[in-house]
């Protein structure tokens, strides 16, 4: 594992000299990774639509389940009102609050990486598989992208899309993140703006399909970034959709709420091919804990925000992706 300051130097070196590499930062932005060459080891597994270093090894042999061992209601609603009361002083327009939720699994997390349907997957053996929908910022031709997700609706719910987006808590929530993440772009580039607001992907899970929304917001990287590559990621750090509104105060409202460290859990993982990156939230993320597998999953909270339906969103996000 690298520090910060390694990771970034090294993200800065192997960008000047347009190499290709793998990388992976916690939360905390305290340890992480950078592989040169990703593509000659197999201890870590990645896949960036399509892009990988996996050999497909299909094994239909188990149909794969998942039984979730809940929290109490009770025991959210007490990091609920940690974070509440962070909204009501004015620390926070928007906190990401997560739990960790013990499941049992009768597959692999290398079986779950082969099998996963989405864009965005990595593997640590042993460790943990993450298979995100959501990307974190793309950089091509010398325009930054970012993708910010907000909004998770039950498919099946009557008129699901509608729904979802007359809402007026996930209304204000999106619009919140979607301004962060203007702000966050604007340190980097210039000439900002938001390409796309609020569309909806379906996704499929093995819990029935979900609705989630995205909106898409630009900026120009008119200098030669390549030699700032790691300059860049950890001035957009922590993702914001992740962690919430003004960052530095709604970290500590989370820390205070959730009482663990996240570690790699809602961090960002990315492939840089010598030209251009591509990178991803780790969200939907199972890890392993000696004999034990938790499912890491959260939402956003406003201060209209309802502890029990905070509560069934986060479950309702504990899914494997197939």
């Amino acid at each position: 594992m690298l520090s910060q300051k390694g990771i970034i130097e090294k993200m800065n070196l192997l960008g000047k000299e347009h190499k290709p590499f793998l990388f992976a930062v916690d939360f905390e932005m305290d340890n992480g990774f950078v592989l040169e060459n990703p593509f000659s080891q197999q201890d870590i597994l990645f896949n960036f639509n399509s892009i990988t270093n996996f050999s497909s090894q299909e094994n239909d042999s188990l149909s794969p389940s998942l039984k979730v061992y809940a929290k109490s209601f009770e025991e959210y609603d007490k990091q609920f009102d940690v974070v509440r009361k962070g909204l009501l002083r004015g620390d926070s327009f928007l906190a990401n609050l997560t739990i960790k939720t013990k499941i049992d699994i009768n597959i692999s997390l290398e079986e779950i990486f082969q099998k996963a349907n989405s864009k965005y997957k990595l593997l640590v053996r042993d460790k943990f598989v993450c298979f995100s929908p959501e990307c974190f910022v793309k950089i091509e031709d010398n325009t930054i992208s970012t993708f910010p997700m907000k909004g998770t609706i039950d498919a099946s719910i009557e008129n699901a899309k509608e729904v979802i987006l007359s809402d007026y808590k996930e209304t204000c929530e999106h619009n919140t993140i979607v301004d962060l993440m203007r702000n966050d772009l604007n340190i980097i580039g210039s000439n900002v703006r938001v390409e796309r607001f609020r569309f909806v992907d379906d996704l499929k899970t093995s819990r029935g399909n979900i609705l989630q929304v995205s909106s898409e917001v630009k900026a120009d990287l008119n200098y030669d970034f390549y030699p700032k590559l790691g300059d860049i990621l950890f001035k957009l750090l922590p993702v914001g959709s992740i962690s919430g509104a003004p960052k530095e105060s709604t970290i500590q409202i989370i820390k205070e709420a959730e009482s663990e460290k996240r570690g790699f859990y809602t961090g960002v993982f990315g492939f840089f091919d010598g030209h251009n990156l591509d990178s991803a939230v780790i969200i939907r993320y199972i890890e392993k804990v000696n004999d034990s597998h938790y499912f890491r999953s959260g939402g956003g909270i406003t201060i209209n925000s309802s502890s029990m339906d905070e509560y069934q969103e986060a479950i309702s996000k504990i899914y494997l992706p197939f």
